[in-house]
């Protein structure tokens, strides 16, 4: 059995698919774990299949109104009983920012501010627990959480019911390549959720930096070898960076032997599955849209995107930032660059443009997940720990992207893929802790969004007017 039919399997009953609805839709309006849970991304997800599997709607929306409400019951009932000592409970003894916030919200609107900080993300879980704590009615938060809940529920999982009913008529599966599609789905999701706690916790306010950093301080080598590391910056070891150049930097040995090992023999298995569920999906504006993300990764599209903030980069005179994202970018380029000359691994296609390039690993892959990396990192630098997720998340949906287009064009195979985004992640490790090893002035403030108007119109010009290279 290989990965696919084995994610396959794994799809829940019907049944327990409203449970987990229903479970999900509880969690995101706990108080306590809402705000590090992707509930947005997990319920679309679990909503897909409930559509797949064509569930009755009407049951769909009932578990995900009845977990809403229960949720936001337990937050309310845990601030009205406990009060103020419910906030030296984890993670909000961490994050005395989100009761603030949550407090000024609820002091703006009253009564409503339980209807409205439903829908309004970063005030979502804490507003019912900030309602109990200042006493309010019982019965006015029932009628505000039942009647917000109301219009939650469709808002939420219409979208990803409607996506799970027609992915089939929209991206032309064949009924056999169904399971491939659906345990590809599966896998990206759940890498996407494991990546991002994975990062939460091993940042300065996560539980296991913690729990390493007290572990350090019973020995004495660790222990000088810690303050060492946290020496710099902000006082905080650049944990994150470490694990993540520790586990990116096996990943792509013990992954780039398996691919070395199939040698010879063609493509690994799932390969050949993937690459022929990809070239059944012949919906045109799939193919259009591959071809578009293709020359955005390339060179032109990347000097479209980057150019832009590093003219504003030298002329804040922010030499070092310059650098460090310059040498990141020449560097994946160097490592694509010998890595398809070493490797010499033949493409599943190659057009014109791509005559002579070897398959692995995919730059476009690797220079995508630079890219993002960088940039995210970089951002969420300047941000409070509590928005971070989000930059991550979209650079997550920036890279994916862009990675599985080389897939719907058939110019890589899907090995190749994870090969560039593991190398991708060793240079953005690499490139992190050079930034860390000592302190850095702030990047703010910045023109973002002029910035990232710009880079959309250069993208858009070479789209059009360039040819692939």
């Amino acid at each position: 059995m290989n990965l696919a039919d084995a994610l396959y399997q794994l799809t829940p009953s019907p049944t327990l698919l409203l449970l987990i609805i229903a479970a999900i839709a509880l969690v995101e309006s706990l108080a306590l774990i809402g705000l590090l849970v992707p509930g947005v991304v997990l319920i679309t997800a679990a909503a897909s299949l409930a559509g797949h599997q064509e569930l009755a709607l009407p049951a769909i929306m009932l578990a995900a109104f009845v977990g809403a409400v229960v949720g936001d019951w337990i937050s309310f009932w845990l601030g009205y009983t406990q009060h103020a000592r419910v906030t030296r409970l984890w993670p909000l003894s961490r994050h005395p920012e989100w009761i603030a916030r949550g407090a000024r919200f609820f002091q703006r609107y009253g009564t409503l501010s339980v209807f409205f900080g439903r829908f309004v993300g970063p005030v979502r879980p804490v507003v019912p627990l900030i309602a109990g704590m200042l006493r309010m009615s019982p019965r006015a938060f029932s009628w505000a959480n039942l009647a917000s809940a109301l219009l939650w529920a469709p808002a939420y999982v219409l979208p990803g019911y409607l996506l799970g009913r027609t992915w089939q008529q929209l991206f032309d599966v064949p009924p056999e390549m169904q399971a491939a599609l659906v345990a590809l789905a599966i896998l990206l999701v759940a890498l996407a959720v494991v990546f991002s706690w994975l990062r939460q916790q091993v940042s300065r306010s996560g539980r296991l930096y913690r729990l390493l950093a007290l572990g350090a301080r019973r020995h004495p080598v660790m222990r000088r070898l810690w303050l060492a590391g946290s020496a710099t910056g902000r006082g905080e070891l650049p944990l994150a960076s470490w694990l993540l150049l520790v586990l990116a930097l096996g990943g792509v040995s013990g992954w780039t032997l398996l691919v070395m090992q199939q040698g010879a023999s063609g493509p690994l298995p799932m390969d050949a599955t993937l690459h022929d569920l990809f070239a059944s999906l012949t919906a045109p504006w799939l193919q259009a849209l591959g071809q578009a993300l293709a020359r955005v990764g390339d060179t032109y599209g990347v000097v479209a995107l980057v150019l832009p903030w590093g003219v504003w980069l030298l002329w804040r005179r922010r030499l070092d930032a310059f650098l460090h994202i310059g040498g990141g970018l020449g560097l994946i380029a160097l490592l694509n660059t010998w890595g398809k000359a070493f490797f010499d691994r033949p493409r599943p296609g190659t057009p014109d443009y791509l005559t002579g390039s070897m398959a692995y690993p995919s730059a476009h892959s690797s220079t995508a997940v630079v890219l993002a990396g960088l940039a995210a990192a970089f951002i969420a630098r300047e941000l409070p720990h509590h928005q971070r997720h989000w930059v991550y998340w979209g650079a997550i949906l920036f890279a994916v992207p862009m990675a599985l287009s080389r897939l719907v064009i058939g110019v890589h195979w899907f090995s190749d893929l994870v090969g560039g985004a593991l190398l991708g992640l060793v240079v953005c490790a690499l490139v992190q802790l050079a930034w860390q090893a000592r302190p850095r002035a702030p990047l703010a403030p910045c023109p973002a969004w002029w910035l990232g108007g710009a880079s959309l119109v250069l993208v858009a010009a070479r789209i059009a007017w360039l040819p692939p290279i």
